[in-house]
């Protein structure tokens, strides 16, 4: 089915017609077969955005529709994978959610970053034996709880997702252990460090007696 992005405001009462578009007017479809952004894999990614983003931003399907001039009825089977949209659309999309306009084509993939023993900026004291090195700055706004881990080999700690925004520092202080996200963990050695998202499912996993680890949960 195909969604007409040009239908009347949603406050006209007068309801877009399905099946129907404006010539001329642009749409996100297929860029050739097994292409990354064709088809229906390149809407279901709009979809997933689209929803994502409005249940970010705490709005309501009529609200999101009246901030972005289009019918409800349109940004419903946009959200049920029903629609093709225009450029215009997903822009008026873009500025009603204030995110960018690439975050609703390609979202952002989860960054997993690792620095391990000996890496990273370090700064020493000059009256004593000390050094620290810079893991990770604290964005703005940013609030943070820190846990300090004590773990035994054995069955894997496994996390559903926190909060959007959340994201995960780890830092090992003794034994081994895997930590990061379900499907990629990062094994870890004694002053190694880690960072996933938190709002993803992730696992820590101790791989041997006496794992102590330093995690710092930092809620956006």
């Amino acid at each position: 089915m195909t969604v007409n992005d040009d239908g009347a405001d949603p406050q006209s009462g007068t309801p877009d017609t399905p099946g129907t578009r404006t010539p001329g007017t642009p749409s996100l479809g297929a860029s050739g077969p097994g292409s990354p952004g064709s088809g229906s894999e390149l809407i279901g990614l709009i979809s997933a955005s689209i929803r994502r983003e409005r249940e970010r931003a705490g709005l309501s399907m009529a609200e999101l529709a009246r901030r972005a001039g289009i019918a409800k009825s349109t940004l419903s089977q946009l959200e049920a994978g029903a629609g093709n949209p225009s450029v215009e659309t997903l822009w008026a999309l873009g500025v009603a959610l204030d995110v960018p306009f690439s975050r609703l084509i390609d979202p952002p993939r989860p960054v997993v970053r690792v620095i391990r023993a000996g890496e990273g900026p370090v700064t020493h004291s000059e009256r004593a034996d000390y050094a620290a090195t810079l893991l990770a700055s604290c964005p703005p706004n940013a609030r943070r709880d820190i846990y300090r881990i004590e773990a035994q080999p054995g069955e894997t700690r496994a996390s559903d997702p926190h909060m959007p925004g959340t994201v995960e520092h780890v830092l090992l202080g003794a034994g081994r252990a895997l930590a990061g996200p379900t499907g990629a963990p990062v094994e870890l050695g004694p002053g190694d460090y880690v960072s996933y998202p938190g709002d993803a499912p992730h696992v820590f996993r101790a791989l041997e007696p006496g794992t102590l680890a330093v995690i710092v949960m930092e809620h956006v």
